[in-house]
């Protein structure tokens, strides 16, 4: 199962490092991290996706609150959360294909942010399922490239990740 583990962290060189060598020891994998400072500018936010059985999460949990720079951390999967992902996708066109681009960035409620006479690079955010659908609309060969930021998310409601 798919987890999504958010970890308030102190802001110091080598908290990253040690949070990814904790995965690497153990052979655990890291399908996608983000990290950003937070309104106090002593921690970061770790957002960490990962896989595993409850047993594996569980050990990852009890791994990562060892470490003396994880100040708190909660399973987003474990209640009710809200989750997004930004994606820049650089796509083919042509006079004959620029309109139809258009459309099926407005029918995914994306964003073109750079156009050039044979591409534009369009900038959406949304649920992953919904960028994967973005990207199998296109044929083959039209799209050029795909930057994705992976899943961020936070607890809907009063619980939240804070001091």
């Amino acid at each position: 199962m798919r987890h999504i583990i958010s970890i308030l962290i102190e802001n110091e060189s080598g908290a990253l490092s040690r949070v990814s060598g904790l995965f690497s020891a153990r052979g655990y994998n890291i399908e996608s991290l983000t990290v950003a400072p937070t309104e106090d500018p002593s921690l970061s936010r770790m957002t960490l996706v990962t896989s595993g059985s409850d047993e594996i999460i569980e050990q990852i949990t009890k791994q990562l609150n060892k470490l003396i720079d994880v100040v708190k951390l909660i399973d987003l999967a474990e209640s009710a959360h809200i989750e997004r992902e930004l994606m820049l996708v650089k796509i083919k066109t042509n006079h004959d294909t620029r309109e139809e681009v258009k459309r099926m960035v407005d029918i995914f409620r994306g964003k073109i942010i750079d156009v050039t006479p044979h591409s534009f690079v369009v900038e959406m955010t949304g649920q992953p399922n919904k960028l994967d659908a973005f990207i199998h609309g296109f044929e083959e060969g039209c799209i050029i490239e795909v930057v994705r930021s992976g899943p961020t998310g936070i607890s809907r409601g009063e619980k939240g990740l804070h001091l």
